[in-house]
C-alpha cells in the first residue's frame, strides 16, 4: 500500500501578478466601452425623440418647411420600416409614443358609429361612418323600403319601415390628414394642448 506522500501532487496553475492585473484592467476597460456605448446611444435617442416632439409640434408651417425639420423626421419615417423599431421618446419633454387618430370628426349634425354592415368601408368595427336621423314628413315624396339607397353625393338613406317619412343616412367618416398626434402639458399652465401630424414625405 502506497503512503500519501508518495502519491503525485496536483499541479497549480498559478499567474503571476503582472498578467492577473492586465487581466484586470482589460475587464474593466471592456466593460467602460460598453457602460459609455450605451450611455451613448441613449443619450443620442433622447435627443432624436426630442427633435421629433418639437418638428411634430409645429404646425404653421409644418415640420415638412423646416429644413432642420427633415433629418430627424425622415430618420425616423425610414427607422419605422425596420423590424424591432421603437419610437424615440423625449423624457424632457415627458413624451412618448404618439397617439393614433384614423379618422376626423364627423360633419356638424351628424355622430360617429360602427360601419360593419352599411356603407363601402368596414371600418372592422371601428367607428367609420357618421351617421345622422332625418324626419322627412312634409317634404315631399319619399321613398319606402328597408334597403338603403345610394345617393349621388355618398350617402346611403335608410327608412325605418315600408312608406315611412323618417330615415337614417350614412356616410363615409372622413379621413385625417395629419392622424398622429402628441399631448404636450403646458408646465405653466398645467394645459395640455394637442398637437397633430402626419409622416408623409
Amino acid at each position: 500500500m502506497r503512503k500519501n506522500a508518495d502519491l503525485p501532487k496536483p499541479t497549480v496553475s498559478r499567474q503571476s501578478p503582472r498578467k492577473t492585473e492586465m487581466r484586470s484592467i482589460a475587464l474593466f476597460l471592456t466593460c467602460s466601452v460598453s457602460i459609455a456605448l450605451f450611455t451613448h446611444d441613449n443619450a443620442d435617442a433622447s435627443e432624436w425623440g426630442c427633435e421629433v416632439l418639437l418638428c411634430a409640434a409645429s404646425s404653421n408651417p409644418s415640420w415638412h418647411s423646416i429644413a432642420s425639420c427633415r433629418p430627424p423626421m425622415e430618420r425616423l419615417i425610414s427607422a419605422m420600416k425596420r423590424p424591432g423599431f421603437s419610437w424615440p421618446t423625449c423624457p424632457e419633454g415627458g413624451a412618448g409614443r404618439p397617439g393614433f387618430e384614423l379618422y376626423a370628426d364627423c360633419p356638424s349634425g351628424w355622430t360617429p358609429t360602427q360601419g360593419e354592415d352599411i356603407g363601402s368601408r368596414s371600418g372592422q368595427g371601428q367607428l367609420s361612418q357618421c351617421r345622422r336621423i332625418v324626419g322627412g314628413c312634409g317634404r315631399g315624396p319619399q321613398g319606402g323600403g328597408s334597403a338603403p339607397i345610394e345617393r349621388a353625393n355618398g350617402v346611403r338613406r335608410v327608412y325605418s319601415g315600408d312608406h315611412s317619412c323618417s330615415y337614417t343616412e350614412f356616410m363615409d367618416r372622413p379621413l385625417r390628414d395629419d392622424p398622429y398626434y402628441f399631448d404636450i402639458r403646458d408646465d405653466a399652465t398645467n394645459a395640455t394642448s394637442r398637437h397633430f401630424f402626419n409622416l408623409r414625405k
